[in-house]
This record gives C-alpha cells, structure tokens and sequence, in this order.
C-alpha cells in the first residue's frame, strides 16, 4: 500500500462520526511515512474548570496523532504505554500535534509527540509505545 492510500484510509478512519478522537475534537491533518500531524478544536467541552484545555484532551490528541504515526507504514496497533509532560496551561482556538518515530519495530514502535498552542508555544510533549497487531 502506498503512503497516499495510507494517508486516505487512516483519515477516513479517524476523521469521521462516532470516532472518540473524532467526536472530541480531534483531527488528522496530515500522514506521511514516518510523520503525522493533527489539531483540537478547543470547544466547551474540552476545558477544565478553569478555563484552560484538559489534560486528558491533549493526551487524547497525542495517543491519537502518534497512532497514526505508528501506522504511517501499514499495520494497525494499540497503545502499550505512553509518558507526557504537560509544560504550560493551554488554550484555543486549536492545539497542534506533530508525531515523529523514535523506533520503528516489527512489534513496538516508539513515537515522539510535541504539541503547541495557536501561538506556537509548547505546551506538552510525550512519547508513546505502540504494540502493532497487524
């Protein structure tokens, strides 16, 4: 399969109705072999009591967005572990997230997040572990 057909299916599968990341915010932007991009529309729902994005909305954009960096290559996977630093307080109109492998295993892939507010600030960073299944 090549990276386009990759990119097509993944965001077919990602980007629609009824996907948790989906029906929180969540988008894919962008696939290529060995990078993935998305973004978190903030909305009302995404916000903590203080008024800044919750912590469990940018994991979910990073476990997203690394996934499919994890999969760039084919195959499909679940999360075996992740690390995640939140560096700052976060807020919209959009959150972005680049994915980066840091191992490429047959079984374990290891994939870098870093994401960054509107105004291209770092606000968190994480990596996680990918078990592949297919």
């Amino acid at each position: 399969m090549d990276s386009n057909q990759i990119e097509q299916e993944m965001k077919a599968l990602v980007n629609a109705p009824h996907q948790f990341s989906f029906e929180n915010g969540v988008i894919i932007t962008k696939v290529e072999r060995d990078l993935c991009e998305g973004e978190l529309t903030v909305g009302p729902d995404s916000v903590n009591p203080g008024g800044y994005v919750h912590g469990g909305a940018l994991v979910t954009l990073a476990d997203t967005v690394a996934g499919c960096c994890a999969c760039s290559r084919g195959g499909d996977c679940v999360t075996a572990n992740e690390s995640f630093e939140f560096l700052r307080t976060a807020g919209g109109p959009k959150i972005f997230c680049r994915a980066v492998p840091r191992k490429m295993g047959r079984t374990l892939r290891v994939i870098q997040t870093e994401l960054t507010d509107s105004s291209g600030r770092l606000v968190a960073s994480g990596t996680f572990t990918f078990f592949m299944t297919a």
